[in-house]
This record gives structure tokens, sequence and C-alpha cells, in this order.
């Protein structure tokens, strides 16, 4: 004897090949099911609305304006750009770019050119540059300059060492200890003149432009 699930407590014996009737779920089963089925269908439909809208309208997608995350969930700001030496920076700032009347140039003759230092003081002084000394270099630097010129300066006088290497094509900018402004120019047997003015104006600008910052629109 068995009492097959949906017989509603019926026992039937199974004989030959015929098999008894299953008799339907129950309505209130048929209801939930048919409930949650409809839950899912609007589930799924509010979501595909949501997605089309976000396309529609280009939300969600990434912008250059979006921070990326931290893993505490917190956005990133935006790097700071830093501080570079540029013309008409504050005078206050050692590396800043000075007027050309604002510090002492001296021209040194490293060279076994008669005259070299004394024609190009008078190149500079044409560009607005006040030249306090000129002559031979000294003897550790007499004949030891194979480019074209060393500027030298000291922590105070950056901007203007800046400054005056642009205006000589291949020049080498050194430090020293000294505690003023003044730059020292020892021109070496390359030398031959100044850039012309539009040259040293792109050298100026290429040698106090900016480094490049992280961007903030990187992957995470």
């Amino acid at each position: 004897m068995l009492t097959p699930q949906g017989l509603k407590g019926k026992q039937y014996r199974i004989t030959g090949n015929s098999y008894p009737r299953l008799g339907r779920p129950p309505k209130k089963s048929r209801k939930v099911f048919a409930l949650i089925g409809s839950v899912l269908a609007l589930a799924l439909i509010a979501l595909g609305g949501v997605q089309l809208y976000d396309i529609f309208t280009g939300k969600g997608r990434d912008s250059s304006a979006q921070a990326c995350a931290t893993p505490s969930g917190k956005p990133l700001a935006a790097p700071t750009p830093t501080a570079e030496a540029s013309p008409g920076a504050p005078a206050g700032d050692p590396k800043a770019i000075p007027q050309p009347t604002a510090f002492k140039l001296n021209i040194f003759n490293a060279t076994t050119k008669s005259g070299l230092a004394g024609r190009t003081a008078e190149e500079f002084t044409k560009r607005g540059f006040t030249v306090d000394k000129k002559g031979n270099a000294p003897a550790e630097l007499d004949k030891k300059v194979p480019g074209t010129a060393i500027v030298i300066a000291g922590p105070a006088g950056a901007g203007a060492a800046t400054l005056i290497s642009s205006q000589i094509a291949g020049a080498t900018v050194t430090t020293d200890a000294r505690t003023d402004n003044t730059v020292d120019v020892v021109v070496g047997d390359s030398y031959n003149a100044l850039l012309d003015e539009t040259q040293a104006a792109a050298a100026l600008a290429l040698a106090t432009k900016p480094s490049p910052t992280p961007s903030a629109t990187g992957s995470c």
C-alpha cells in the first residue's frame, strides 16, 4: 500500500501498469510562486531601466573630475601642483627667475681668445644685465672649460643662474658657497656668442617648465 504525495491521505494499491493520477498542488502554493515570480520580474525591469538611464545620461562613466577611492572608501584628493621657478615669481624666493638688473654678473675668459670676456660682457649688457667684473678666468679654471661656459652661483643666486645659463647654449651650472646672488660666467673654448633672444626665451621656458604631476584620474 502506498500513499503518494498529493493524494490527500488516501491509500492506493498499485497493480499492473496503471498509476493513480496526482492531484494539483494546493492553490495557496501556486499563489506564492506566482507572487515571487512577479517580484523578480519587476526587479529585473527596474534594474534594466536604471542601466538604460545611466547610458543615455552619461552617468556611471569615468570622468576626469572623479577621484579614486582609498580602501577606507574615502575619495583621494587631487594632487596639488608643485611650485616651480618662473619669470615674475617673488623675488624673495632664491629659485625665482629675477629681472636682469636684480643681480650682478661677472664674465671671465678661460680661453686663449683675446677680448672674449669683453665682447661677452657687451652682449649681456645689451640685454639689460648688469656686468660688474670682466677679465681672465682664475687659475683653477683657466683653459679648463672644454664646453661653452660654466655658470657659477651660490644658493641665493639659483634663479639668476638659471636665467644666465638659458642665454648660452650648452652652459652648465655649478654652485659654490657664496652668500650673495652674484653670478659668474666662465666662457670656454666652444663659446662663440649668446643665443639669439628668441632661442634664449625658449630655453628659459623649458628650464622653468613645471614637472608633470600624477593624474587624479589614473587607475586606482
